[in-house]
């Protein structure tokens, strides 16, 4: 079988923000990715299993991006794309967490938590400014008077949240996902991350499914999604987490920070401190009694 590329050169932020969008879209791509090069440019790259839509990917770019780019298409073997996906992608030190791939052989430093997470077919290497953000915020959480029973990753991916706060509280984590892909691959990153029997996994469409209410309400809630998803899930989100429970959202532009705010401060849940990290925001909250 051989698969193409569809793929173009551009900033990191853009490079990651079209990769995410891409993977929002229904059999658009079997696999979405930012990385950087060997000359150090940052390249938007997409993987498909048939003729790669080019009206489809340029429409995207110009709703995502707000302008058109020149895409270019190659023919790559099918057991191939993996590990070109890998390339760059060195391992991200958060502080306390090392996460890395299993091409990565850099040695864990003592007091490091390691995630061993690999490129596929979900979000979450760790290498987004989202993902390291949450991973900053959850120390935070950890080395706080907080002390969290009950924790919810929303929107899971990779399932490198549920790890992380698996690993750094010790307890047992839901991790769920509107991607049955999505819980695949978490399931097989705890058990390749020791944490196997500490995630409980659930494929569900926003916060419907009774998972919630039988493990809420949740003291730590984690939703690294997009900004309309975490809009239209506020009321929800409150409704499952504790009073003075933390919730941590990210996958939100800064220019989306606002309006995100504005729609968990009507639900009783309050900015506690809002971090930019390039184009992106990562907010920790509380929620009010």
């Amino acid at each position: 079988m051989t698969l193409e590329q569809i793929s173009v050169p551009m900033s990191k932020q853009d490079a990651f923000a079209l990769a995410d969008a891409v993977m929002e879209e229904d059999g658009l791509a079997v696999s979405a990715s930012a990385y950087e090069n060997e000359d150090g440019d940052w390249v938007f790259e997409a993987t498909c299993d048939h003729k790669p839509d080019v009206v489809r990917f340029n429409a995207l770019a110009k709703s995502v991006l707000n302008g058109s780019v020149e895409f270019s298409i190659t023919k790559v073997p099918d057991k191939d794309w993996v590990a070109h996906s890998l390339e760059g992608l060195s391992a991200i030190d958060t502080g306390e967490f090392l996460v890395h791939g299993s091409h990565d052989q850099t040695p864990v430093p003592e007091g490091k938590i390691a995630i061993k997470i690999d490129a596929g077919q979900a979000f979450g290497t760790g290498h987004h400014e989202t993902t390291t953000g949450c991973l900053e915020a959850i120390s935070l959480v950890a080395n706080s008077d907080a002390n969290p029973e009950t924790i919810l990753d929303l929107g899971t991916g990779t399932g490198i949240l549920a790890i992380a706060a698996a690993k750094r509280f010790g307890l047992n984590v839901l991790a769920t996902d509107i991607d049955k892909k999505a819980i695949e691959i978490t399931l097989e990153n705890a058990q390749i991350n020791g944490v196997a029997g500490k995630i409980e996994t659930a494929v569900s469409t926003g916060m419907d499914h009774e998972i919630f209410a039988q493990r809420g309400p949740f003291d730590l809630v984690l939703a690294n999604i997009l900004a309309g998803p975490l809009v239209e899930l506020a009321p929800d989100i409150a409704k499952h987490t504790a009073i003075d429970g933390i919730v941590i959202l990210a996958g939100l532009l800064n220019r989306q920070a606002d309006g995100v705010i504005a729609a968990y401060a009507e639900n009783k849940i309050a900015l506690l401190e809002h971090v930019e990290k390039g184009d992106w925001s990562i907010l920790r909250l509380q929620r009010q009694a």
